[in-house]
């Protein structure tokens, strides 16, 4: 049985959406909150979260991180998580708050797919032939993940640097992996 955590993204300042995204609400709900109740109730645990431009107060059943770096991007945020995790977790689910639309069921089969193929480096959901989130990280790459990671590129340079370590899992028709960029009549600042 692994044990896998959960690293939520948040820290971004939104400048397209008009604030930061994690405290944007979609009926009713902030969008943080939204992504940590996901990622729980797929079984991840513990939640980090990693919080930057704005601060975000309590996250039900998560830890909340302060990223320092927070202005160079998703790849400064991502580091702030990975250190935050404990030295238990076999992997990490990565999910970015600016996708609100991702299911539990899209979390549950990345990582069962990941724990049938052997543990590979990471596990990558795809919908339609195209990679998206959540993205799996296993224990042993986040030194290298971390060290890839630079700017708004996250994991996506260690994956292009080591495509044998990838599983890609397709989730076409588990969620919707649409990222919000801008406001919605749904999706708004409070």
């Amino acid at each position: 049985m692994s044990t896998i955590a959960g690293l939520v993204l948040a820290a971004g300042e939104g400048r397209r959406f008009g604030g930061p995204k994690a405290l944007a609400r979609l009926d009713g709900e902030r969008l943080v909150d939204r992504a940590a109740a996901t990622v729980r109730a797929a079984g991840c645990d513990p939640v980090v979260v990693v919080e930057g431009a704005a601060t975000l107060g309590r996250v039900e059943g998560a830890t909340t991180v302060f990223a320092a770096a927070w202005r160079d991007g998703m790849g400064a945020s991502l580091r702030a998580g990975l250190a935050a995790l404990p030295d238990e977790a076999d992997g990490c689910v990565m999910f970015l708050v600016d996708t609100p639309w991702l299911t539990e069921a899209c979390i549950r089969r990345v990582v069962d797919a990941w724990a049938a193929d052997g543990r590979p480096g990471v596990a990558v959901a795809t919908y339609e032939g195209h990679r998206g989130h959540p993205v799996l990280l296993a224990r042993d790459v986040w030194a290298g993940v971390a060290d890839e990671a630079e700017g708004d590129a996250g994991a996506r340079a260690w994956m292009r640097t080591h495509p044998g370590d990838v599983l890609e899992v397709d989730c076409t028709g588990l969620a919707d992996p649409t990222d919000v960029d801008e406001p919605t009549p749904a999706i708004t600042l409070p």
